[in-house]
């Protein structure tokens, strides 16, 4: 009798045990629900206040010098100028990625990147997209760059900055890389751009490598 009781009590620790991690799970999961949902109601706000700020900016945009030199782009001339920024709400923008493959219509942030800008946005990680070397961090939310490893090599992906300027590629390559390979990750030699992301778990890292096509 007495080891029938043991092995009962061990039975209901056990699925004690079971329920406490299943409501732990369902609460991660629902938290990471919320949080995706809240970050993509911060992103749609700031795209609108982008697409609103480039608007304007192209309507005042006028330009009475050489013809000829001006029809030479800015940052083609000064491939080393900083990407300009615009405020929305305290945070700086340095322009929009869109992947229509996926419905994806992100603003990126600019600045130095932060875990907690991360829960808002895609960030700027390094390089810029006038020197080709564009990396862009973003959370594996769904409506951020959880679904990159689904999208096909060759499907297209544009970049607009703040002057309204749009930057053409191509999905080339997807690399799984580990965290610690930081290197890898920013090697600018045959990518133009690459977005990454954490896999579900935080074990390895999603990098979607671009070509930019002229």
């Amino acid at each position: 009798m007495g080891k029938d009781r043991v092995k009962k009590k061990k039975g209901t620790f056990l699925i004690m045990i079971g329920l406490l991690l299943l409501a732990a799970a369902l609460c991660l999961t629902g938290y990471n629900i919320f949080e995706s949902k809240k970050a993509e109601k911060i992103s749609q706000d700031a795209l609108q206040g982008i697409l609103d700020g480039i608007a304007e900016q192209e309507e005042n945009n006028t330009y009475e010098g050489d013809v000829e030199y001006e029809e030479i782009p800015f940052y083609e001339r000064f491939p080393e100028k900083e990407m300009p920024t615009i405020e929305i709400d305290g945070q700086h923008y340095i322009g929009i990625l869109e992947i229509p493959a996926l419905d994806i219509r992100l603003p990126v942030m600019g600045g130095k990147w932060s875990y907690p800008k991360l829960r808002m946005a895609p960030c700027l990680y390094t390089g810029s997209v006038y020197k080709d070397d564009l990396v862009v961090a973003a959370h594996n939310y769904n409506s951020h760059f959880g679904q990159l490893k689904n999208l096909d090599m060759g499907n297209e992906i544009f970049f607009t900055d703040i002057e309204g300027n749009i930057f053409y590629y191509e999905a080339a390559w997807l690399d799984v890389l580990a965290p610690n390979q930081v290197e890898e990750m920013t090697d600018a030699t045959d990518w133009d751009m690459t977005l990454f992301t954490c896999t579900y778990g935080g074990r390895e890292r999603y990098a979607l490598r671009c070509i930019r096509q002229q």
